[in-house]
């Protein structure tokens, strides 16, 4: 309120009325001079609306103080120690797992293109070799008529002689390299474990005791079938199954070495 000149005296009474212009009321008329009130209109609801946001956001803040304060003063146990622990191994097994699968898948197709290189030279070599057996036949056919005079000799035979010879050489080098396509094709050779386990591996000499595979389980109502298929070569192989971090021998298959050394032992013919 303003006071509007010098005076003294009391209120008569109030005769007030809204100024048009100005946002102000002149209240009744005393001796001296009018008071003069200065009003600034406000919306109820906005007003209560604001002072309940700010009671229930200091309720809030609070709330969330208490909060706060009751998980600082809470200690973690080691048994939630623990399994934090193991939840981030277990992580870090699973993430290096995923990883080793994805490289045995690549180095299985790796494999699979060199297999089927190996088929197709294979299957070159056969037709080569019966396109010599074809000569070699009309080379023994020529040497048995008889040999005409004047015919010239290469290291004592007669040159008929020696091509059959040379033929048959060629032939038997021919054989030779089949047999070595033969050896290194690889084979499907598949391996089971029986038992309750979460996880087997086949371990050997095959990839020098480094990597091994893991056999997929297949379950059924008494036992777990677990099983896999390895791709090898002809040869000799020790294994031995870790099953759930342990060793164990297989006893569907013959065994080789005693004590520690004891291995089954594979023959892929």
């Amino acid at each position: 309120m303003e006071r509007s000149g010098k005076f003294e005296g009391s209120a008569i009474g109030w005769n007030a009325k809204r100024l048009k212009n100005l946002n102000c009321v002149s209240i009744g008329s005393v001796h001296r001079g009018p008071w003069r009130v200065f009003c600034t209109p406000v919306s109820l609801e906005e007003e209560f609306s604001a002072i309940q946001s700010k009671k229930y956001s200091k309720e809030e803040e609070s709330e969330s103080e208490d909060i706060l304060d009751e998980a600082l003063l809470e200690t973690p146990s080691s048994e939630d120690l623990k399994a934090l622990l193991l939840d981030s191994e277990r992580s870090n097994l699973t993430k290096k797992l995923s990883e080793a699968n994805q490289q045995n898948r690549f180095l299985k197709r790796q494999i699979q293109v060199s297999e089927d290189a190996l088929v197709d030279f294979k299957s070159e070599l056969a037709v080569m070799e019966l396109e010599i057996q074809a000569l070699i036949s009309l080379a023994r056919e020529i040497v048995n008529y008889t040999i005409p005079d004047g015919s010239r000799k290469i290291n004592g035979k007669y040159i008929q002689s020696h091509l059959l010879s040379r033929l048959e050489a060629v032939q038997e080098k021919m054989k030779e390299q089949i047999k070595d396509v033969d050896t290194a094709q690889l084979q499907e050779v598949p391996l089971f474990w029986s038992g309750m386990a979460e996880s087997v591996q086949v371990m050997g000499s095959f990839d020098g005791w480094s990597q091994g595979e893991h056999l997929s389980p297949e379950y059924t109502d008494s036992y777990t079938t677990f099983s896999t298929t390895l791709l090898l070569r002809r040869g000799r192989y020790e294994i031995k199954f870790l099953i759930d971090g342990e060793w164990h021998l297989s006893p569907e298959l013959p065994t080789i070495g005693e004590g520690f050394t004891q291995n089954n032992l594979l023959i892929v013919e």
